[in-house]
């Protein structure tokens, strides 16, 4: 078992490490590029969706903390496999209850499955433009509470955030 854990945790970490190498072409104006990083992120998120069913939600314990961010950022760019992200949505749900997953990345995932579905986000984290250089948020629950409901998962300030983007 210790083996198989460790070649799913290298697995993990190098798919992540695949996945920022060719990020650069998810919004390219190549459709080739764009091509290869939807098979790509396609590809990554029917593997999380085996390792989900037969790990449950990969955490920090079972794979080390570098490969469970990695787990992460592939269910938060499996945009085109709503099933996936919601299973891991409620499998990483279940680790932030019980304290084995971090409820800031949590609520990245939950925002990012909200926008797939086409509902309002809670927490803003999730961008849909720009607009005369400033970056405006898809659609929010309650706009007036975001940076509240941020500080209560560890996000800093929506202004903050953005201002990295700029």
């Amino acid at each position: 078992m210790a083996h198989d854990v460790a070649a799913l945790a290298a697995e993990l970490t190098d798919m992540a490490a695949a996945d920022h190498r060719t990020a650069v072409h998810a919004n390219s104006d190549d459709p080739a590029e764009q091509l290869a990083w939807r098979r790509l992120t396609a590809r990554h998120g029917d593997r999380l969706g085996e390792i989900m069913a037969e790990y449950g939600w990969p955490t920090a314990e079972l794979v080390g903390e570098e490969a469970a961010c990695a787990a992460w950022l592939i269910a938060q760019h499996a945009d085109r496999q709503l099933d996936i992200q919601r299973r891991a949505l409620q499998l990483m749900q279940q680790a932030v209850s019980a304290g084995a997953a971090g409820p800031r990345e949590l609520a990245f995932l939950r925002d990012r499955t909200l926008v797939n579905e086409g509902r309002q986000q809670v927490y803003g984290t999730q961008i849909a433009g720009v607009n005369d250089g400033a970056p405006v948020p898809w659609p929010c629950e309650e706009p007036e509470r975001v940076d509240e409901l941020r500080a209560a998962v560890g996000i800093e300030p929506f202004d903050e955030y953005v201002a990295r983007f700029s």
